[in-house]
Protein backbone atom coordinates (compact mmCIF):
# COMPACT_ATOMS: atom_id res chain seq x y z
CA UNK A 1 0.00 0.00 0.00
CA UNK A 2 1.07 3.55 -0.72
CA UNK A 3 -0.56 6.74 0.52
CA UNK A 4 -0.45 10.46 0.15
CA UNK A 5 -0.35 12.22 3.51
CA UNK A 6 -2.04 15.51 2.65
CA UNK A 7 -1.89 18.52 4.96
CA UNK A 8 -3.77 21.60 3.84
CA UNK A 9 -3.53 24.88 5.71
CA UNK A 10 -6.95 26.44 5.31
CA UNK A 11 -7.42 30.20 5.08
CA UNK A 12 -8.35 31.76 8.41
CA UNK A 13 -12.04 31.42 9.17
CA UNK A 14 -12.78 29.17 6.17
CA UNK A 15 -12.57 25.70 7.74
CA UNK A 16 -16.35 25.18 7.96
CA UNK A 17 -16.79 26.23 4.32
CA UNK A 18 -13.82 24.03 3.34
CA UNK A 19 -15.25 20.96 5.08
CA UNK A 20 -18.64 21.52 3.46
CA UNK A 21 -17.28 21.80 -0.10
CA UNK A 22 -14.81 18.94 0.47
CA UNK A 23 -17.48 16.52 1.65
CA UNK A 24 -20.21 17.59 -0.77
CA UNK A 25 -18.17 18.05 -3.95
CA UNK A 26 -14.61 16.75 -3.70
CA UNK A 27 -15.28 13.43 -1.96
CA UNK A 28 -17.77 12.17 -4.57
CA UNK A 29 -15.21 12.96 -7.28
CA UNK A 30 -12.40 11.27 -5.34
CA UNK A 31 -14.56 8.16 -4.92
CA UNK A 32 -15.58 8.29 -8.59
CA UNK A 33 -11.91 7.68 -9.41
CA UNK A 34 -11.60 4.78 -6.99
CA UNK A 35 -9.32 6.49 -4.50
CA UNK A 36 -9.67 5.54 -0.85
CA UNK A 37 -9.62 8.15 1.89
CA UNK A 38 -8.34 6.58 5.09
CA UNK A 39 -9.09 9.22 7.66
CA UNK A 40 -9.57 12.97 7.87
CA UNK A 41 -8.70 15.28 10.75
CA UNK A 42 -8.39 18.93 11.65
CA UNK A 43 -5.79 20.15 14.08
CA UNK A 44 -7.01 21.68 17.34
CA UNK A 45 -6.79 25.31 16.22
CA UNK A 46 -8.75 24.20 13.10
CA UNK A 47 -6.14 25.68 10.78
CA UNK A 48 -5.07 22.47 9.03
CA UNK A 49 -7.00 19.69 7.34
CA UNK A 50 -5.07 16.41 7.39
CA UNK A 51 -6.01 13.32 5.42
CA UNK A 52 -4.70 10.19 3.72
CA UNK A 53 -5.48 9.18 0.16
CA UNK A 54 -4.46 5.54 -0.38
CA UNK A 55 -3.58 3.40 -3.39
CA UNK A 56 -2.44 -0.14 -4.11
CA UNK A 57 0.98 0.93 -5.42
CA UNK A 58 2.75 3.71 -7.33
CA UNK A 59 1.30 2.69 -10.70
CA UNK A 60 -2.21 2.77 -9.22
CA UNK A 61 -1.51 6.21 -7.71
CA UNK A 62 -0.23 7.61 -11.01
CA UNK A 63 -3.16 6.21 -12.98
CA UNK A 64 -5.87 7.37 -10.58
CA UNK A 65 -4.32 10.79 -9.99
CA UNK A 66 -4.00 11.39 -13.74
CA UNK A 67 -7.65 10.46 -14.27
CA UNK A 68 -8.77 12.62 -11.33
CA UNK A 69 -6.77 15.72 -12.26
CA UNK A 70 -7.84 15.41 -15.90
CA UNK A 71 -11.53 15.05 -15.09
CA UNK A 72 -13.61 18.03 -16.33
CA UNK A 73 -15.52 17.97 -13.02
CA UNK A 74 -12.24 18.55 -11.12
CA UNK A 75 -11.15 21.27 -13.53
CA UNK A 76 -14.45 23.05 -12.86
CA UNK A 77 -14.21 22.58 -9.08
CA UNK A 78 -10.48 23.18 -8.63
CA UNK A 79 -10.47 26.97 -8.28
CA UNK A 80 -13.28 26.93 -5.67
CA UNK A 81 -11.51 24.22 -3.67
CA UNK A 82 -8.06 25.77 -3.82
CA UNK A 83 -9.39 29.24 -2.95
CA UNK A 84 -9.76 27.94 0.63
CA UNK A 85 -6.14 26.75 0.85
CA UNK A 86 -3.26 28.89 2.06
CA UNK A 87 -0.79 26.01 1.68
CA UNK A 88 -0.82 22.38 0.58
CA UNK A 89 1.79 19.75 1.46
CA UNK A 90 1.68 16.22 0.07
CA UNK A 91 4.04 13.50 1.26
CA UNK A 92 4.12 10.01 -0.25
CA UNK A 93 4.32 7.35 2.47
CA UNK A 94 4.52 3.57 2.40
CA UNK A 95 3.00 1.14 4.84
CA UNK A 96 5.53 -0.87 6.84
CA UNK A 97 5.19 -3.86 9.10
CA UNK A 98 7.27 -4.29 12.20
CA UNK A 99 8.77 -7.74 12.63
CA UNK A 100 9.45 -8.98 16.14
Amino acid sequence: MIAQLRVYTINLGQMDAWLKIFHAEAMPLIRKHGMDVDGMWTDLPRERFIWFRTYQDEADMERRDAAFYGDPEWLELMDRIRAHEAHREITIVRQVSILS
